[in-house]
């Protein structure tokens, strides 16, 4: 396919893609004529799909979605991975009703997802969707084991103490509204003087 098809499939720029190309990153050739072709690994000819996944936790960080995903448009290209989605998101991993990402796990025709770091995917319960992507025949790749840093995990932090206020006045506020209509129920229900209800 053309340098520019692929460039559109991935979602980046013409210049990201032509600069992967130039340092040596794509298995693709050059034309006669100047255009480029990159060509179709092993894993895209067999129909398998690979997509990477990119989030950050809040729109402060939204800068480094875009050097997170350079980054794993690059290991891909060393590791001869043509890439067929990019997903990006912005939003907490322990959020387990992300858009983007329940989309990339319902597509089964993504075979490998590619992140940078576990918690990238999710804070919470990663062995858990890789054993169950693995029973489906896909995997998760991880780049980097180590661990992340502590500005992500503080950001996590504050959204689950977030989320559990909210659920646990949430708690509050419907138990009073339950007993009022459990109150007018019984009021409303009770005999007048002489009548049978």
């Amino acid at each position: 396919m053309k340098l520019s098809v692929y460039a559109k499939r991935l979602g980046i720029s013409y210049q990201t893609a032509w600069r992967l190309f130039k340092d040596g990153k794509l298995n693709a050739y050059k034309l006669p004529t100047g255009t480029v072709i990159v060509r179709e690994d092993e894993t895209q000819a067999s129909g398998q799909s690979i997509a990477i996944y990119c989030r950050v936790s809040s729109s402060e960080n939204k800068s480094n979605l875009e050097s997170q995903k350079r980054r794993l448009l690059d290991y891909c290209a060393a590791k001869g991975y043509i890439v067929s989605r990019v997903v990006t998101e912005v939003g907490s991993g322990i959020n387990d009703t992300r858009k983007q990402w329940l989309s990339l796990l319902q597509d089964r025709t993504v075979r490998i997802i590619v992140v940078e770091h576990k918690d990238r995917f999710t804070r919470f319960g990663f062995t858990g969707y890789k054993t169950l992507l693995n029973t489906d025949g896909r995997d998760i790749e991880v780049v980097n084991e180590a661990e992340n840093g502590k500005e992500d995990l503080l950001q996590d932090l504050v959204s689950i103490i977030t989320s559990f206020c909210a659920r646990l006045y949430g708690q509050r506020r419907c138990k009073r509204k339950t007993e009022k209509i459990i109150r007018e129920l019984t009021t409303a229900k009770q005999p007048k003087d002489g009548q049978d209800i």
